[in-house]
């Protein structure tokens, strides 16, 4: 295995910054959902870390499940459009108020997928938290309720979103190299 240092260009957003913007979207969360029982379902596998450091931060009760979307394929860099559930979720949303947790929105259309299906099930409400908004990709407008941060279109890794399904377990967002690929 590769050190994560031959393919990073920069750290684009450190740990500190990551936990402190962390620690006010929980914040925000706990005040908005205030006399609620949110279900908060998390995208894997990239949402992972995020959704485990800002759970510590929301404060009301809440329950959380998973679904496994995907639309790369294996080694690429921008999404193919085609959307794939791999694991759908394991509780009724009918009538619950809802947050979808993700780590990274850029062209929409995933989410807007994702969110049409969720829609479909009747949940009270559903709202959107996202770790990263790469809103210079947008093709699809996309309703994010709760925003991390606003980043630029260049490929990013780390805290949960992989490269090459590697360098998950890093504790900041980095930004590859262009044109680098992982040789496994």
């Amino acid at each position: 295995m590769q050190d994560y240092h031959e393919f990073l260009e920069e750290i684009l957003i450190s740990e500190g910054a990551l936990q402190a913007r962390i620690r006010e979207l929980g914040a925000d969360i706990s005040r908005d959902y205030a006399g609620k029982t949110p279900i908060l379902i998390c995208i894997l596998r990239g949402g992972v870390m995020f959704l485990t450091d800002l759970v510590r931060h929301i404060t009301v009760p809440h329950m959380m499940d998973f679904m496994a979307v995907s639309s790369y394929g294996a080694g690429a860099r921008q999404s193919s459009g085609h959307v794939r559930i791999a694991h759908d979720l394991n509780t009724s949303i009918k009538d619950q108020d809802v947050l979808l947790v993700e780590d990274i929105i850029d062209s929409g259309h995933t989410i807007t997928e994702v969110l049409s299906l969720l829609q479909s099930r009747q949940p009270a409400s559903l709202k959107v938290c996202t770790l990263l908004d790469k809103a210079e990709r947008r093709e699809i407008e996309v309703p994010i309720d709760y925003c991390g941060f606003v980043i630029p279109n260049r490929f990013v890794f780390g805290y949960g979103l992989d490269l090459d399904e590697f360098y998950r377990n890093l504790p900041f967002i980095g930004v590859a190299q262009p044109d680098r690929i992982l040789r496994k």
